[in-house]
């Protein structure tokens, strides 16, 4: 049966990506290695028949052609979150029309029932259906902004550099979910002494 991944802010091609320029360089020699890393990461996860939701910034630099190259080599049913660098992602044969925003609803095997994903390239404080128990899975800070108990960073720099699926995605947030209940409550014990 297939599963979802999700990622995001894999830069396929950007070699400024590399830089001590940015905020967070990545850890590679060249940008070849990067990208061999990241498809070897994402085709060591992800099955043929998968469902994988990129939110954004697939490619930057390199041309259409090398893109496609790339995204031909990945594996999986890829949909497109439109990010802020897609002049080459966005041409490509996605499973579905990108899109800015969405909600998906994720239910892997194991799963007692269907999970609402909300999925847009930039993180929000607010989403639809977040009061109804929907999640919120973005990209675009590379690691920089830390998850909540609802939301989470799902960019390649924050997973070892491929896809994670739903079931590591509701860990992370239960982990920080505890941390934030732990936080609370010393404060509510500071503030009683």
């Amino acid at each position: 049966m297939a599963v979802t991944w999700f990622v995001s802010d894999t830069h396929f091609s950007h070699r400024n990506i590399l830089s001590d320029r940015m905020h967070r360089p990545r850890p590679f020699a060249s940008i070849e290695e990067h990208d061999e890393r990241l498809i070897s990461r994402w085709n060591d996860r992800v099955r043929d028949d998968d469902i994988v939701w990129h939110c954004g910034d697939f490619a930057y630099g390199g041309g259409h052609t090398h893109a496609r190259e790339i995204f031909d080599r990945l594996r999986g049913r890829k949909n497109l979150v439109i990010g802020n660098h897609e002049a080459q992602g966005i041409r490509l044969p996605w499973a579905s029309p990108p899109v800015m925003a969405c909600t998906v609803h994720v239910q892997d095997p194991g799963m007692p029932k269907a999970r609402p994903v909300y999925l847009a390239h930039c993180a929000h404080r607010v989403w639809p259906g977040m009061h109804q128990g929907a999640i919120h899975l973005y990209g675009h800070s590379h690691g920089s902004l830390p998850g909540t108990a609802r939301s989470l960073d799902v960019g390649v720099d924050c997973w070892h550099w491929g896809p994670v699926r739903i079931g590591e995605v509701l860990e992370a947030l239960a982990e920080t979910a505890a941390r934030e209940a732990g936080a609370v409550a010393a404060a509510e014990l500071a503030e009683a002494a």
